[in-house]
């Protein structure tokens, strides 16, 4: 992965940026450590997704789970870990670096999978559904910033997007997965084994992730900001040579030049920063509560209420994985060129109209291919918008100095979110029933799609210091 090998160079056509004429990049390296940076993301999505894709159809049964306060703990339990290590990680990867947490997140993962696997007891399993969400929380939050600091502005949205990239390969692997773990096997077996080794399947890819976390260098910007100026210039040099390293440095310089280098949550509140970190707060929100959730965690339910049986319930989940895969590389393919505010918007609006659409299907007892075709519609504006976008925005907006710290906010109020999202829908469906419960998330949407043409700028093409100067000063 020499400097010499497998260079692109790359013309800068940001007109707030006339100094960097021509760049060229060592490729190779840089895919190759986001690519390893971004399998969080892949252990991240199989975590996330596996628990409600037809794995719930069984353990329920296994742990004789037939409330919904029951279903949602087993379903939303995970979150609870998620919330926590959201929070842990912002202040502790500011003190101790990206890569240790990551390397953390890869042995978190990795006890979960097993755990959850051969729980015997339902406390167990909720034990190790818990500790595989604070893997969850550290790499959400990490896998992108760590991307973002490593990445060359020109290119950085292609690379954040790698992560949902990866997230989505997880959604899908765990769809596959449960799939064909049940499709040829008994109810009994299912019901005592199958779902277990559709957990246990998260094992292999975790102790990938652990291993390689290893051999990634540690964030440049982090070593800026922790006064280790030769390694963070090692690092940049791979990443564009010494010229786009020393440019890099004393960028990054100027930003922190005038700031101390503890970090307290409290200055997030200061005014300057507080309008930065409530935007971010309302952009992960809304990934959450734009409703799609709804679908992964509880696909069975929805789909159940169109009239599918359990087979066709499996395989449409796959087909919603497929989608999501298919829409993402729509995202990398145009977040660097159309830019993160038109991708945005168009997912906000899109979901307004397709949750409408829904909602009156089921008002109106639609039932099989047209439920599935909307359901479809849905994944896929999600995947290209919402989805790729929240990170790459919620990667690029904050400071150098509290990046750490304000996106681990962020995160946690997404998780938050989310907890709230999958905790509520089966009583939202019970009282709303499936078309209301559509209908509420199509408002949500609409009253999002005005505030991001209010509030959310154009950060593409941006370095990360002239995104902070332009917010923050």
């Amino acid at each position: 992965m020499s400097k010499e090998m497998n260079r692109s160079s790359a013309t800068a056509c940001d007109n707030e940026q006339p100094q960097v004429l021509h760049e060229t990049y060592n490729l190779r390296f840089v895919w190759v450590v986001c690519l390893m940076a971004a399998m969080g993301g892949l252990l991240f999505g199989y975590d996330w997704v596996v628990i409600g894709s037809g794995a719930d159809i069984f353990y329920e049964r296994h742990f004789g789970l037939t409330t919904p306060g029951l279903t949602s703990w087993a379903k939303s339990s995970a979150l609870v870990g998620c919330l926590l290590g959201a929070l842990l990680s912002g202040v502790l990867s500011d003190k101790f670096g990206r890569k240790r947490l990551l390397i953390l997140a890869g042995f978190l993962f990795t006890v979960s999978a097993l755990g959850t696997a051969l729980a015997p007891t339902f406390t167990l399993f909720i034990a190790a559904r818990i500790v595989g969400g604070v893997g969850i929380g550290v790499a959400s939050n990490l896998s992108p910033v760590y991307i973002a600091e490593l990445s060359p502005a020109r290119l950085r949205g292609r690379f954040v997007s790698l992560n949902q990239l990866t997230i989505v390969i997880g959604v899908l692997a765990a769809q596959a997965v449960n799939w064909l773990v049940a499709k040829d096997a008994s109810a009994a077996w299912n019901e005592q084994f199958g779902w277990r080794w559709m957990f246990g399947a998260e094992t292999v890819p975790a102790l990938l992730f652990f291993a390689c976390m290893f051999l990634i260098p540690e964030s440049p910007r982090w070593l800026v900001k922790n006064d280790q100026e030769g390694p963070a210039q090692a690092v940049l040099s791979r990443v564009g040579g010494a010229d786009y390293a020393r440019r890099q440095l004393a960028d990054i310089r100027q930003t922190l030049e005038h700031e101390v280098r503890q970090v307290h949550f409290g200055e997030l509140l200061a005014p300057r920063m507080l309008k930065i970190l409530a935007l971010g707060v309302f952009l992960a929100v809304f990934q959450q509560w734009c409703g799609i959730n709804v679908i992964f965690y509880y696909a069975k339910d929805v789909f159940a209420a169109a009239g599918y049986e359990v087979g066709d319930i499996l395989l449409n989940i796959v087909y919603t994985g497929t989608v999501n895969l298919a829409f993402t590389f729509v995202a990398i393919g145009t977040v660097d060129r159309l830019g993160r505010r038109k991708l945005m918007l168009a997912g906000a609006a899109g979901l307004t109209v397709i949750y409408g659409l829904m909602g009156w299907a089921y008002h109106s007892n639609g039932q099989g291919v047209l439920v599935l075709l909307l359901v479809l519609a849905a994944v896929g504006c999600y995947a290209f918008s919402l989805a790729p976008i929240t990170w790459v925005v919620l990667s690029e907006i904050f400071p150098n100095r509290i990046r750490g710290a304000a996106m681990s906010i962020s995160v946690f109020f997404l998780w938050v979110a989310c907890f709230g999202v999958s905790y509520t829908f089966p009583y939202l469906n019970a009282s709303l029933k499936a078309a209301g419960t559509f209908w509420l998330y199509g408002a949500i949407c609409l009253v999002a799609l005005g505030v991001i043409a209010w509030r959310l700028p154009e950060t593409k093409g941006k370095s990360l210091e002239q995104i902070e100067r332009d917010l923050v000063d």
